[in-house]
């Protein structure tokens, strides 16, 4: 799986309205584009897609902007992923034949392997919300890298 930059931009403006969530009032657009270096006509597409997804809510007129719809704690990576590019997965092949019987030389047996490493990869990115990576990023936590290894340890 590769995450888009349409993924990427997803996380930071919501990592941008987690790391900010003690300013008072929404953040505006423009503001979120300033922090983040994200262009602020695909950041309104990104935003109304957060939106629609139910992760932010949004103000409009004077002093409007966004903010995030449920706490940052709530809010996991794979959450946001999804709402911008869809389910995560390594593709869509299809289903595998469950019952062994494969008529394409073993391609069931790939698509079997294709189907758990998607679903490998959004239970990785269910482990992370958006707390968790604001606390990462303000050095109250350990990085990413650390916990993964400490959780691969302990199973």
């Amino acid at each position: 799986m590769r995450v888009s930059s349409k993924g990427d931009y997803a996380c930071r403006a919501l990592l941008s309205l987690t790391l900010h969530q003690t300013t008072p009032g929404p953040t505006s657009v423009r503001d979120i584009a300033e922090r983040t270096g994200i262009p602020q006509p695909y950041l309104e597409q990104i935003l109304l897609a957060l939106k629609g997804a139910g992760l932010v809510r949004s103000k409009r007129g004077v002093g409007g902007g966004y903010v995030l719809a449920r706490p940052a704690i709530e809010i996991r990576i794979s959450e946001i992923l999804s709402a911008v590019d869809g389910p995560i997965s390594l593709g869509d092949f299809g289903e595998p034949h469950q019952d062994g019987s494969c008529d394409h030389e073993g391609q069931c047996v790939l698509l079997a392997i294709w189907k758990s490493a998607g679903e490998q990869m959004r239970l990785l990115m269910d482990a992370f919300t958006l707390q968790s990576v604001a606390d990462a990023a303000q050095g109250t936590s350990t990085w990413p890298e650390a916990r993964l290894a400490a959780s691969a340890e302990t199973t």
